[in-house]
């Protein structure tokens, strides 16, 4: 097991030796607030876009559920004929960077999740770690009215008119310490600075929402083939908090899995998806688009591989917000 995937299980479990890391998290408090300082000050230029910036992101490691609902305001904005267009890191891309994604691009060049979204939506996206260069290279192939930056609320060098903070209700906050730690990238307080969107089935405020999952398709077949719940199944993920899709199984009536977790983020070698028996595979979108792509290397592979898809469902607040914070920045929807 790697170190990375020892202290994720440790944050999880709220484990009490992650005291011990408390030095290294003091050491990364201070280098944060001084680079966020900078910025502040001037003395670290940022950038301001020609159009309006809405920051996607959380303030902790791992899964909150902001690539579901990003897809999903891609997706409505569109149908509100919103020209809107997508920028990211591109985290585990190869590149070069910036990187303008397409239908055809692969998760080892662009990463994971922009693979995903652009699969789901078609919508114009570009990544790359300087997210100025990623906007322009946006702005010279489209005209655009709003640019969703995806996972960027502690990029600093990056101005932007409306963030969105995502809470996974679910996982919390756990020990509420900063990396190392703990999971937070950000003090606690960051929460009153943006707009926070609960991500819970039981919800205290009315901004929320939840994923929704649909019914699981065959990533490796052609044909049409039923999904039976009661087969026993490997969940092979790769997420930051695979609890999460434990649960989704659950809620779909399937009882036998043996779960198989993996770092968020992990490339798949062909021989993490095979087993002694010939079970299927189950597993959630953001890791078939890399094991996709493992396949297209492996045809000798036969084993099923079931996809879970989930859809972000939002609270009406929701939209009413975001109507209003778009009218406040001249974008108008209806």
């Amino acid at each position: 097991m790697s170190l990375a995937q020892v202290i994720q299980d440790a944050w999880n479990a709220q484990s009490k030796w992650l005291v011990l890391l408390r030095p290294l998290s003091c050491l990364y408090s201070t280098a944060f607030n001084l680079n966020k300082s900078l910025y502040q000050q001037g003395i670290k230029k940022s950038y301001t876009a020609p159009v309006p910036v809405m920051v996607i992101g959380n303030i902790t490691v791992g899964g909150s559920g902001k690539t579901p609902l990003l897809i999903h305001l891609v997706e409505y904005l569109t149908k509100k004929d919103v020209k809107v267009g997508v920028i990211s890191r591109g985290y585990g891309g190869t590149g070069p960077f910036p990187c303008y994604v397409d239908t055809l691009a692969t998760a080892e060049t662009v990463g994971d999740e922009p693979a995903l979204i652009v699969q789901s939506t078609g919508v114009p996206m570009a990544v790359g770690p300087n997210r100025q260069q990623s906007i322009e290279l946006l702005l010279s192939k489209h005209e655009l009215d709003l640019i969703i930056c995806d996972d960027g609320l502690q990029h600093w060098a990056l101005n932007r008119q409306i963030e969105w903070i995502v809470l996974d209700n679910n996982r919390g906050l756990g020990n509420q310490k900063l990396l190392p730690e703990g999971y937070l990238r950000e003090p606690v307080e960051r929460l009153k600075t943006g707009t926070v969107i609960e991500h819970t089935a039981q919800p205290e405020s009315d901004l929320h929402m939840h994923l929704a999952p649909s019914q699981p398709y065959l990533l490796n077949r052609a044909e049409l083939q039923d999904f039976d719940p009661n087969l026993p199944f490997y969940a092979v993920v790769g997420i930051g908090f695979p609890q999460r899709f434990y649960q989704t199984l659950e809620s779909l009536g399937i009882q036998q899995f043996q779960c198989h977790e993996f770092p968020d983020h992990h490339d798949y070698e062909i021989e993490d998806l095979e087993f002694e028996d010939q079970y299927p595979i189950i597993t959630t979108e953001k890791d078939a688009v890399k094991i996709m792509a493992l396949l297209k290397q492996n045809p000798e592979f036969k084993r099923d591989i079931w996809v879970v898809p989930v859809e972000a469902v939002l609270s009406p607040a929701c939209y009413e917000v975001l109507q209003q914070q778009l009218n406040e920045h001249g974008i108008s929807i209806s």
